[in-house]
């Protein structure tokens, strides 16, 4: 019996000698988005806090994990009325819903360098299943302080009324001031643990 055992440890010890724990660093990260506004042109706005945790397989990146949190308050789009109607019931609700997360499902290898990273986005307390597409991660690389760092960047769009985010206003020239389609962009760097 002891036989079997050993070598069913000897597994479970090499897979995960292979993954490694990153933390998000929230200094060198930034979670975008874009929405077309009036129907003519594009409004960008971006949450300054993210942080979150990636399980790194390097090995095999489809058997990686990552979980990322942001902080709904921290949304900025330079304009302090806007970020004020956003953060309020019409929109992300911050007081009742301070956070927006993500938890990967599944990652697929579409080709070397490029990912298909599946799982639920919850923003105002409905979850979805969203694909982001993704780059890198790119080769671990040593900073001045000793630390080794990996970065990824992703993209999505999601629909916003998905989301419980209906909010918008009809236009005297028709059409309506809030588009429904948002990109989503994320430039995150990891710093491991």
């Amino acid at each position: 019996m002891s036989a079997q055992a050993t070598p069913q440890t000897t597994a479970t010890a090499t897979a995960t000698a292979t993954t490694t724990t990153w933390n998000i660093d929230t200094a060198h990260s930034v979670a975008e988005f874009k929405v077309k506004h009036m129907m003519i042109s594009n409004v960008k706005g971006q949450f300054a806090k993210v942080t979150g945790v990636l399980s790194l397989d390097e090995s095999d990146l489809t058997d990686s994990r990552v979980e990322v949190s942001i902080e709904a308050a921290s949304i900025e789009t330079r304009d302090a009325q806007r970020d004020a109607h956003l953060k309020s019931a019409d929109f992300f609700d911050v007081e009742k819903f301070p956070t927006l997360s993500f938890k990967s499902t599944r990652i697929g290898l579409v080709r070397d360098g490029e990912l298909a990273v599946e799982g639920d986005l919850t923003i105002r307390g409905v979850t979805r299943k969203v694909l982001f597409s993704v780059e890198g991660p790119t080769p671990p690389t040593k900073d001045p302080w000793g630390n080794t760092r990996v970065a990824v960047s992703a993209t999505t769009k999601i629909n916003r009324k998905d989301f419980g985010l209906t909010w918008n206003t009809a236009l005297e020239t028709g059409g309506i001031l809030v588009g429904d389609e948002v990109t989503i962009a994320l430039d995150v760097e990891f710093v491991k643990a």
